[in-house]
């Protein structure tokens, strides 16, 4: 994202390496500078489009084409309304009739085809679904809190350890300094051996050197959840992450070449097809076949194989 440039101020990422494009929900960019200058008042208008635009709903862009930032937008919009799930209807086509009318919607609203009456549907299923738009806001389902479960409590254990490391290490540097003091003092006080004063207090810093500490076990929740794909979560391991199966290890494979019965003459080796002219005058594979795995010389040597197979059948 290096060749980022601002339409209005013509800045770019490697003039400017702290250059923010943002974007609003028409799908044009602006940088932060050209944001704040155009929109000092709160609101005004695109300058590509002239679409009404309020500052507060500018945002970073997070992808390269801001295209996508306008769709991923346009999704969570459409989605925290069109929530209902496959449980809420009778039949498997009828939830997919309204999955195809979400992705219609969302693409109506991306492309800029027939806003007005793109919005004047959400609009009327917002009004005719309300009771269940607010039921299924307000209702998470199991595998969600679970999974929410999970979360928070990896969140949890990543603070508790940052907290302990951060101690740890400020204890560390503590008795670093204070032994560094000590060996100094000992340096010009004592008359024995300096090398031998210094491995005694490298040996001593070693041994009061605090360890980190061990990872807490995870609570015994063994609740597993099951979804879709097979996969089982539950709190397994430090993280709560899924233990890796173990797989029996074989003996190491070894090739061994097949054998075919021709039943007929010994065919040309692809050597000898490439080397003996067989291929002289066949048209040579183009790159769109080259691309797809087709090549001329393994083809002609399939045919003479099929060619010669069987010849001597029955003989």
């Amino acid at each position: 994202m290096d060749d980022q440039v601002c339409p209005r101020c013509k800045t770019t990422k490697y003039r400017n390496p702290s250059l923010k494009l943002m974007v609003n929900v028409c799908g044009h960019t602006l940088c932060e500078s050209c944001v704040e200058l155009l929109f000092l008042k709160g609101s005004g208008s695109c300058p590509e489009c002239n679409v009404a635009l309020r500052r507060s709903n500018f945002r970073v862009q997070l992808f390269e084409d801001s295209n996508v930032d306008k769709e991923v937008q346009i999704r969570k919009r459409i989605l925290k309304d069109f929530n209902k799930k496959e449980d809420d209807f009778g039949s498997l086509d009828e939830y997919n009739d309204y999955l195809e009318m979400i992705e219609e919607l969302v693409f109506n609203l991306c492309n800029n085809i027939d806003i007005i009456n793109t919005n004047k549907r959400i609009e009327q299923y917002k009004r005719d679904n309300r009771d269940v738009i607010m039921k299924n806001k307000l209702k998470l389902s199991k595998d969600e809190l679970e999974l929410e479960q999970i979360v928070e409590y990896e969140k949890e254990q990543f603070d508790q350890r940052r907290k302990e490391l951060a101690m740890i290490e400020a204890e560390n540097r503590k008795q670093k300094t204070k032994n560094k003091e000590e060996l100094i003092d000992s340096l010009m006080a004592s008359y024995e051996d300096a090398s031998a004063i210094v491995d005694k207090f490298t040996q001593k810093a070693e041994q009061s050197q605090i360890q980190l500490p061990k990872p807490v076990a995870p609570p015994p929740v063994a609740k597993q959840t099951h979804f879709s794909s097979g996969i089982a979560t539950g709190f397994q391991g430090q993280h709560g992450f899924l233990a890796v199966p173990k797989l029996e290890e074989g003996p190491l494979y070894v090739y061994e070449p097949q054998g075919f019965e021709t039943d007929g003459p010994a065919p040309p080796s692809l050597e000898e097809v490439i080397n003996n002219g067989y291929i002289r005058h066949i048209r040579l594979e183009n790159l769109a076949e080259k691309a797809g795995g087709f090549q001329t010389n393994i083809s002609c040597l399939r045919a003479i194989q099929e060619a010669l197979a069987g010849l001597y059948h029955e003989m």
